[in-house]
């Protein structure tokens, strides 16, 4: 699998679905079709519609879309975004509310590296960004980074969150969404050795792998039953010459997304087969639900070969984290000196990509914090989107993550400067 022409012709398949679906498309909106008594021209439209956009999605970076926020004064003021940590994998982004003062909430929110943009927590920083100042961790699509810019694995991605957790100061308060929950907690700790002043006002791990055998998954199951031999001889190629990545080993997105689909194939094949009926009939548009979850869904970037490996060998597998033994730089870090920073774990019940305990997890580890440093939420119902970006998110687990940063504003940043 790994060969430049096997990534491009995964690419030209991807291009030709999207010109057939441009050109059935074209053809069923013909005008000398409308006189014809059958409503299959109608239909093939509608299907060229659907299957066009879908393609053309999977290469694009969405937009994060956030172009207003509501004041406290009742007044709209433009947001924007703007890099203020440049790094060659991924920047530290923050999201400027123009004409507001700094608010009293300063918070980081980790963005997953698996498969999907950051844009994905679109609605998590549009529900933040009225009561706090944001920033996020902005990865880019490993195809379009130079072979000469090196490697990228778990240790990078752990430096990286450090780094910007350092820059951004101790008022600072994190809040880490799924994949980069472990990895987070280990940036922490380093900083906890490294830098003490520099660790962060407070944790909030959702939803992710601190200890995948807590609880099995299908992901899990995947990670036990496969070798990281057949893994790398499935999974990883090289990126083809189109790209400036050209010749660099990724896990592509075009594969990440079949394996997503291919975990609920026949829920994704039913919302399409209603939308090519709604387009059809005239009932659909760019800002249905069908078009705003799946214009996100559907696009994909590719992952640094070696972050996804290390990945599943190290944190799926060797269950480094979850014993305590994780290495950054030769050197193993402890989880038990981190003992100032609050920590609250959020969960759902129904969760099937990091099951209820995986999570939970985490506060076992952190042997040298005080429990009252320590705070779970399992949101009763809730699967793995909502936690994060639903209506469990929006009505129930914001407002407890926002009072936890509250609770844990001032007396932390003050214990740090005076040890």
């Amino acid at each position: 699998m790994r060969f430049m022409a096997t990534y491009d012709l995964m690419e030209t398949v991807r291009n030709t679905n999207q010109w057939l679906g441009a050109s059935a498309r074209a053809f069923g909106s013909y005008p000398a079709t409308s006189l014809l008594p059958t409503p299959a021209f109608n239909m093939m439209a509608a299907w060229g519609t659907v299957m066009e956009r879908s393609f053309s999605r999977m290469t694009a970076k969405p937009d994060w879309g956030i172009h207003s926020v509501l004041g406290k004064d009742g007044s709209d003021h433009v947001v924007t975004t703007y890099p203020v940590v440049k790094q060659p994998f991924g920047d530290l982004v923050k999201f400027d509310v123009q004409g507001r003062e700094t608010m009293p909430r300063q918070i980081l929110v980790v963005a997953p590296m698996s498969g999907h943009y950051a844009t994905l927590l679109r609605s998590t920083v549009a529900s933040l960004l009225p009561d706090a100042d944001i920033f996020v961790t902005d990865w880019h699509n490993a195809r379009d980074i130079p072979v000469s810019d090196g490697k990228f694995d778990v240790e990078d991605y752990t430096r990286y969150v450090a780094d910007f957790i350092e820059h951004l100061g101790p008022n600072v308060h994190v809040i880490a969404v799924c994949q980069p929950v472990p990895l987070t907690l280990a940036a922490t700790a380093l900083l906890a050795e490294k830098n003490p002043a520099a660790q962060p006002a407070s944790l909030t791990l959702i939803g992710g792998p601190v200890n995948p055998d807590a609880a099995a998954t299908d992901v899990t199951d995947f990670g036990r039953r496969i070798t990281m031999g057949q893994l790398e001889e499935i999974a990883i190629q090289r990126v083809g010459f189109c790209h400036k990545g050209a010749g660099r080993l990724v896990y592509p997105g075009l594969l990440q997304l079949s394996s997503f689909i291919s975990m609920n194939p026949d829920r994704h094949g039913e919302a399409f087969f209603n939308q090519i009926l709604r387009v059809a009939k005239g009932e659909a548009s760019d800002t249905d639900h069908h078009n705003r979850f799946y214009d996100e869904y559907l696009a994909v970037m590719d992952m640094p070969a070696e972050f996804y490996l290390s990945t599943v060998e190290r944190i799926f597998k060797n269950l480094e984290i979850a014993e305590n033994r994780f290495v950054v730089d030769g050197h193993q870090l402890d989880f038990g000196k981190i003992t100032n920073v609050a920590v609250k774990i959020v969960e759902g019940e129904k969760d099937d990509i990091s099951a209820p305990g995986q999570c939970l997890a985490a506060l076992d580890l952190l042997t040298g914090l005080p429990d009252s440093k320590k705070a779970s939420h399992l949101e009763p119902g809730a699967g793995h989107y909502g936690i994060f970006a639903g209506k469990s998110w929006r009505n129930n687990i914001r407002p407890l993550v926002l009072e936890f940063i509250d609770a844990n504003s001032t007396s932390n940043v003050t214990q740090l400067h005076s040890a």
